[in-house]
């Protein structure tokens, strides 16, 4: 009897990890096995769903929203993500403009490792080479991509290059966060700008030191993926709004209700919408139905505003309370005209300056206009009558927003 015990507490101490972390492949095919080949997944449960959903019995009565887009537009699958990855290499093969290698020992040093790795002794000598640059090559990785698949690359210099034009990337592997190769990159650096010097002057357009290989990453290792597995499906939203959120969920119940007679969506919260997905269709075919569903995507009132170069977005729900603006620009003039004071003939007085100043004050410009913006037409066109520039429309904003009449969250950056 206890050696039974023993044995039943061993084996659910083992079993923990897996029921805390989720079925692994291994303990879902031996699961399939004791139930005669068939796999049933515990989120199908109709107790687990119930606990895990709160679907909605009917559509929502929101109004209706800015514009109509597709599910894939504003959202995307949580398990459909990308995975960076970074490397460091060398770029061979340029005119001179490479590192220099006073002022980059790294530069020397990887081409030594790298001549001695292919077998060429580099012991006592002193390289002098400038057609060699240090870079560091980073890549996204997308999600579903299996071993074989190639990738674009990212290089940039880390040294004291001054051009990449017409290198190449020598053999780099491309590391992840968890330290595991996952790709390798090779292959001809494309250099968008470029970089002309004489003796006297020297021009450069674009960013020389930084370029591009196209398809120029081998994938060696693929991300595990169970996404026909999951039974769960979990949008978020690529911009937060509540409304959106409930739209979503209910054109996703509307569908499946007629396509499937079930309703899978829920909404959690402004950016997350849960679907639980049919016993009857894989993942992949499941979301490939609904992400072409329409729904009509809504965002707060917001008013962007970037003071370095003069730019203001205003969204089309902005709305302006009723309010007078004066605006001009004040003009302040000071003249110095001092006099000179003669004393009277046969007097014992003394010439003397007199000061005298003179301050005018004006607004050329200055105007009174009303501001009511029940549109968005409605306030541009009020904004263009005072016939201001972008800096003193700025101002007026701001203004505004502090008289708590701007209906709207008003964004600097």
């Amino acid at each position: 009897m206890m050696r039974a015990f023993v044995l039943l507490l061993s084996t659910a101490i083992g079993l923990q990890p897996a029921l805390a972390d989720g079925l692994t492949p291994k303990a879902k095919r031996e699961l399939a096995q004791r139930n005669g080949g068939v796999y049933d997944d515990p989120q199908y449960d109709p107790a687990t769903t119930q606990r895990m959903f709160r679907v909605s019995t009917g559509p929502s009565t929101l109004p209706p929203g800015q514009v109509a887009a597709r599910i894939k537009d504003i959202a995307q699958l949580q398990s459909a993500r990308d995975n960076q990855l970074v490397g460091y290499g060398l770029v061979i093969g340029l005119a001179g403009t490479g590192d220099s290698l006073r002022n980059s020992p790294f530069t020397e040093q990887s081409i030594r490792a790298m001549l001695e790795n292919l077998g060429i002794a580099t012991e006592g000598g002193s390289a002098r080479a400038k057609n060699v640059a240090a870079v560091i090559v980073t890549a996204n990785m997308p999600p579903f991509v299996q071993s074989g698949s190639r990738i674009d690359i990212d290089v940039s210099s880390m040294g004291d290059a001054t051009s990449l034009a017409g290198g190449t990337l020598v053999m780099t592997p491309l590391k992840a966060a968890d330290g595991e190769i996952y790709a390798v990159g090779q292959g001809s650096v494309i250099v968008g700008g470029f970089t002309a010097q004489g003796q006297a002057e020297q021009l450069t357009q674009g960013v020389p030191t930084a370029g591009r290989v196209p398809n120029g990453a081998i994938v060696e290792r693929s991300v595990p993926a169970e996404f026909d597995d999951q039974g769960v499906l979990t949008l978020q939203l690529r911009n937060p709004d509540f409304s959106t959120a409930i739209r979503i969920a209910d054109a996703i119940n509307d569908y499946t209700s007629q396509r499937f007679g079930m309703r899978v969506a829920a909404e959690r919260d402004a950016r997350t919408v849960q679907i639980r997905r049919p016993k009857n269709v894989s993942a992949a075919r499941f979301y490939a139905e609904i992400e072409n569903l329409v729904v009509e995507s809504d965002a707060p009132a917001r008013v962007v505003i970037d003071e370095r170069t003069g730019t203001i977005v205003i969204g089309s729900n902005v709305r302006i309370s009723r309010v007078a603006i004066s605006h001009g620009t004040l003009t302040v003039r000071i003249t110095e005209a001092p006099k000179v004071v003669q004393p009277e003939p046969f007097s014992r007085g003394q010439t003397a300056v007199e000061p005298f100043t003179a301050i005018e004050a004006s607004r050329p410009d200055a105007r009174v206009a009303v501001l009511d913006g029940p549109d968005l037409e409605t306030l541009v066109s009020g904004l263009n009558r005072l016939g201001v520039k972008p800096d003193g429309i700025i101002a007026i904003l701001q203004g505004i927003k502090s008289a708590g009449a701007l209906q709207a969250d008003l964004v600097l950056q």
